[in-house]
């Protein structure tokens, strides 16, 4: 029956309105929907999970809108950051420093607008309220990776390579360990990848594509195949396949995913292929048990 759960906070003019949207969008929040009419326009910002706490006894002395994130020293970084670039060290006086709390936890409080305080918070146990689940680490260090790239619309997958080599020696791994294979297209993908897992000199496959809507059915007939041939060629061999292969509508979508605005998915590509690694080793040398 319940959906959600809103605080509406007024703002008192349209400056203060943008500043705090401009702060929310600074700390990570996602945007969702607003309004604009003639009387009023507003804007929300969404976080993956909402509470509505009640405390019987002492109250922490915080703000009474408590925002819990994943690194705190990151959300002070970033709170700092967008405070000195609105009005200097003056500005930073309006958030406090990291304390401990009884409830061990970390806290700081930020009031980047007078009269809206703010409190952001983490538990300084990592596995407090979540299960204990066993990841793949981000270093690829002893690792060997093969990565497959269709020359078939180069201006993108030249972009998407360039991320995904770059994801890889920034976590560790040796130029020499990276084998770069260039086939055709997308449609060939599949097969190189497959004789490379075959020959079980790499720890784990990055495939990168570039598939571009067209006029006929041709785009889906590709991409439908070159999606099952990877992850069959993943699932019989046991070698990680990290999938890379762009599905656009158009040159635009697929520019933005290479790295201009929705970041680079051959970099994003190699990351996955790291953790993978990883996290297959912790499960065979027994770090599920």
């Amino acid at each position: 029956m319940i959906k959600g759960i809103s605080f509406l906070r007024s703002a008192p003019d349209g400056a203060v309105y943008d500043r705090l949207a401009s702060f929310f969008s600074a700390l990570g929040f996602a945007e969702g929907r607003g309004w604009k009419d003639d009387s009023s326009r507003g804007a929300s910002f969404l976080a993956p999970l909402g509470n509505l706490e009640f405390v019987l006894g002492q109250f922490p002395s915080t703000a009474d809108v408590l925002v819990e994130v994943i690194s705190l020293d990151a959300a002070h970084q970033a709170a700092a950051t967008w405070l000195r670039a609105q009005g200097g060290e003056r500005a930073v006086a309006q958030l406090t420093g990291i304390t401990e709390t009884d409830w061990k936890s970390r806290i700081f409080t930020v009031e980047p607008e007078p009269g809206f305080a703010f409190s952001f918070w983490a538990w300084t146990d990592p596995v407090k309220g979540k299960p204990v689940a066993v990841e793949g680490d981000l270093s690829a260090a002893g690792m060997k990776f093969a990565i497959v790239v269709a020359r078939w619309n180069a201006v993108i997958t030249d972009r998407l390579l360039e991320g995904a080599l770059d994801a890889l020696l920034r976590s560790g791994a040796r130029r020499e360990e990276v084998e770069v294979v260039r086939v055709p297209g997308a449609w060939e993908v599949p097969a190189v990848a497959r004789t490379l897992a075959h020959l079980g000199k790499v720890n784990a496959i990055i495939t990168l594509g570039c598939l571009l809507r067209g006029e006929t059915a041709h785009y889906e007939a590709i991409y439908n195949e070159v999606a099952r041939g990877i992850g069959q060629s993943q699932q019989e061999t046991g070698i990680p396949h990290s999938f890379g292969v762009l599905t656009c509508e158009n040159l635009e979508q697929a520019l933005n995913r290479a790295g201009i605005k929705a970041g680079n998915k051959g970099f994003e590509a190699a990351l996955a292929a790291i953790e993978m690694v990883s996290l297959q080793r912790k499960l065979t040398e027994g770090g599920a048990a």
